[in-house]
């Protein structure tokens, strides 16, 4: 968000968990995105706000209850209010659980973070939500592509590679007839929190049907390497899925991501290195 929209999403947030009873006289923005992450003191709680028109907070919020209520490791809603969505002021915001984080700071450790996933897509699998598949996300980052509106910086030499590399990965993991099944969509180290309670994944509203290696493909590299059962070769396959995904949201107009054009770039070069390189050597 924009510094003008960032103020008035926090005053929103603010002023919701204010009427419900939650004392926010200070908020820390902890994450600005098209969504915004802040932590309201002295309550304690962490709001997600994003604008009405984008949200999908409901699915999130269902999900979220689900999994709490089978201990699977991810971060609860605020236990103090009516589990919702909040609406104000044009944004939709929603209060969950602030955890401290693990003192003192240290990296996930592979085994770790391949275990908890691993404790999530258990979770997942006794689910039954509608929820879109993964070619649906692959689609909509097709459709950026396409659109030279939305990504006017973006040579066409790259946005041919981009369109043939997200036409020729979902064909091609599509054609192995995978299994399936409910995932969190997203689940790499920033949706990851290292807290007192363990390891605890955020951010569910990217929750999508697909095989469990298209989760894996937003992890470490080491971390697929802990996680039993794994189709390697799919795994590549969805490793450069995900990479031009990613590459194509970092040339929309309206990306947000520090950095992010910088990193636009960077990526189009790996992938151009992987389709280039040897069958067995590809990511």
């Amino acid at each position: 968000m924009g510094p003008d929209e960032a103020a008035r999403a926090i005053a929103a947030a603010m002023s919701t968990a204010s009427s419900l009873g939650l004392a926010a006289d200070d908020a820390i923005v902890l994450q600005n995105s098209n969504k915004l992450t802040v932590r309201l003191l002295p309550g304690d709680v962490l709001a997600r706000v994003a604008p009405v028109a984008q949200h999908v907070a409901q699915f999130e919020i269902e999900l979220a209850q689900r999994l709490t209520r089978s201990r699977s490791p991810v971060a609860a809603l605020d236990p103090r209010v009516e589990p919702r969505v909040y609406e104000r002021d044009g944004f939709a915001i929603t209060l969950w659980t602030y955890y401290p984080p693990a003192e003192p700071p240290r990296e996930i450790a592979p085994a770790d973070y391949a275990g908890a996933l691993k404790r999530l897509h258990a979770g997942l699998r006794e689910l039954d939500i509608p929820a879109p598949h993964f070619t649906d996300r692959v689609a909509e980052a097709q459709q950026l592509v396409a659109s030279r509106d939305r990504t006017p910086a973006l040579a066409e030499a790259d946005r041919d590679l981009l369109a043939e590399t997200l036409r020729s990965r979902r064909r091609v993991i599509g054609d192995r007839g995978a299994a399936e099944q409910l995932l969190h969509g997203e689940p790499h180290p920033g949706n990851v929190l290292t807290t007192r309670n363990g390891l605890l994944f955020i951010d569910l509203e990217t929750g999508c049907r697909g095989p469990v290696e298209f989760d894996l493909a937003h992890a470490p590299e080491d971390v697929s390497e802990c996680y039993p059962g794994i189709d390697h070769d799919l795994l590549g396959e969805c490793r450069l899925l995900v990479l031009a995904m990613v590459t194509a949201w970092r040339w929309d107009r309206d990306d947000q991501l520090p950095d992010g054009r910088r990193l636009g770039a960077e990526w189009l070069s790996q992938i151009r290195a992987a389709l280039q390189a040897p069958r067995g050597d590809q990511p």
